[in-house]
């Protein structure tokens, strides 16, 4: 398939070779360790503070998870899908016509997600994960009447009244409840067709990625990301968790926001404001996802998009607060109730660091040596977009812009206090964006990096037990 011509001035320019290889390895494997290091001390520093008063309230410092080596029906699968990425997928991404390697990309990835949750098996793994005590489904027969659930929502946050929800679903605006309430009134009711759902959408995320950064940092930079976004460790909790329903939401709403910014496409433009609203409604710490959407347009110099986005952005929450939920009055009780749980006892101390430590397995250590490079290219990177009047971004410039939001966001979450613990599957909107920075990573490695990333997630999904 013929790659498309590039006539928007807007677009950065295509680079006609690999400059990633130019510094050498030394300081990629340099900055691998230092992220190894940090899950160490994390997993050492927190086992002893969990063990001298449990105050961290997880069992396996840094992740939320529990000792369980064990070995299951997805093991072979999962083995089986990591060889053959590492094996054929840089030499695939590299041909394929792009329509084709968009659907590879993502029909790996769910290979993956699958394989790796049906690691414990198909109930424990997929079909139990959304049913248990504080998930979204234990409520779906208290949303018989939609509206007058919404205009009830608040008033059951926090812990003391009378049926106060689950632990989720008081945690999240009720547009994440409400999408198992629409699947169950479809038919598609219950754990399994729940948990097929998350990770399906969670996979599809994978194609918005490459799309945007297609668009923004041109399709060799798109073409090298794609094994590592099919191979992600985070995939472990994508396999089964709401968030990773969530991931690609926001993900889509980014990519269609650079369609719209590159192609004129007022219908993209539209499509990724109704997205973005509904993101919001699906996790309070979402509208974080503003910062990689600002980056698109600083990227592509343009703010035509921006009327038609927050038009179709704000039918959202026009909608919900029509229908009786306010966003701005259920967030200060979701803090509340947050300080009421496991969030007032967990100490900041500790997870305003540990939290970087999951993060860090939940990316990868190629993402980290990845984001070394981001780091080092960020200030001419951010002076080239911030002067007027030079040329648009270089393509290893937009694709540092665009990693580089995605990371202050999820810093931003992390200073919060709002994130203690739970990281690893949390914040999977936020690793979607880090994974492509690997695309700067030297081509000759990409073997060894890659298994390095396989590595991870295989040794966690085997070593303990998740919960998610």
């Amino acid at each position: 398939m013929k790659t498309e011509e590039r006539s928007d001035s807007s677009r950065p320019a295509e680079e006609p070779a690999a400059p990633a290889g130019r510094a050498g390895h030394r300081p990629d494997l340099v900055a691998a360790g230092v992220g190894a290091l940090l899950v160490a001390v994390a997993c050492g520093v927190g086992w002893a503070w969990q063990r001298s008063n449990g105050e961290l309230q997880a069992q396996w410092p840094p992740l939320l998870a529990s000792w369980n080596p064990h070995v299951g029906p997805g093991t072979p699968a999962a083995l089986t899908v990591a060889a053959a990425v590492v094996a054929y997928g840089p030499a695939l991404a590299d041909r394929l016509p792009w329509r084709r390697l968009l659907l590879t990309a993502w029909a790996t990835a769910l290979a993956w997600i699958f394989s790796l949750a049906l690691i414990e098996g198909w109930y424990r793994g997929i079909a139990r994960r959304l049913t248990t005590k504080h998930e979204y489904l234990r409520v779906i027969d208290r949303f018989d009447d939609i509206p007058a659930a919404l205009r009830g929502f608040t008033d059951h946050i926090v812990v003391g009244p009378p049926g106060n929800w689950p632990a989720h679903v008081a945690g999240h605006p009720p547009g994440a409840t409400l999408t198992f309430v629409w699947l169950d009134r479809i038919g598609l009711g219950g754990g399994a067709w729940a948990g097929v759902f998350c990770i399906v959408l969670g996979a599809s995320g994978v194609a918005a990625v490459l799309i945007a950064v297609r668009a923004l940092a041109g399709e060799r930079l798109a073409r090298r990301a794609a094994p590592f976004l099919a191979l992600a460790p985070f995939a472990v909790w994508t396999g089964t968790s709401a968030d990773g329903y969530f991931a690609g939401v926001a993900a889509w709403s980014i990519a269609l926001l650079a369609v719209a910014a590159t192609r004129r496409s007022l219908l993209a433009a539209c499509a990724s404001g109704l997205l973005f609203g509904w993101t919001c409604y699906l996790s309070y710490g979402l509208p974080l996802i503003a910062l990689p959407l600002a980056a698109v347009l600083l990227i592509t110099r343009t703010t035509r998009p921006v009327l038609p986005f927050l038009t179709a952005a704000l039918t959202v929450p026009l909608a919900f607060t029509l229908t009786g939920f306010a966003w701005w009055e259920a967030y200060p009780l979701l803090v509340e109730r947050y300080y009421q749980g496991a969030g007032g006892v967990r100490p900041y101390a500790y997870w305003v660091w540990g939290n970087l430590a999951a993060a860090t397995l939940a990316v990868g250590l190629a993402t980290v040596a990845a984001l070394r490079r981001t780091l080092t290219a960020t200030p001419s990177a951010a002076l080239g977009a911030l002067h007027p009047r030079r040329p648009a971004p270089t393509a290893e410039a937009a694709l540092t812009l665009l990693v580089l939001a995605a990371l202050l966001a999820l810093l931003a979450a992390d200073l919060s206090g709002m994130s203690k613990a739970e990281t690893e599957r949390i914040w999977q909107p936020f690793y979607f964006w880090l994974l492509p920075a690997t695309a700067l990573l030297p081509v000759r490695g990409r073997r060894g990096w890659l298994g390095a990333q396989a590595g991870v997630a295989l040794l966690v999904n085997h070593l303990v037990w998740t919960g998610w």
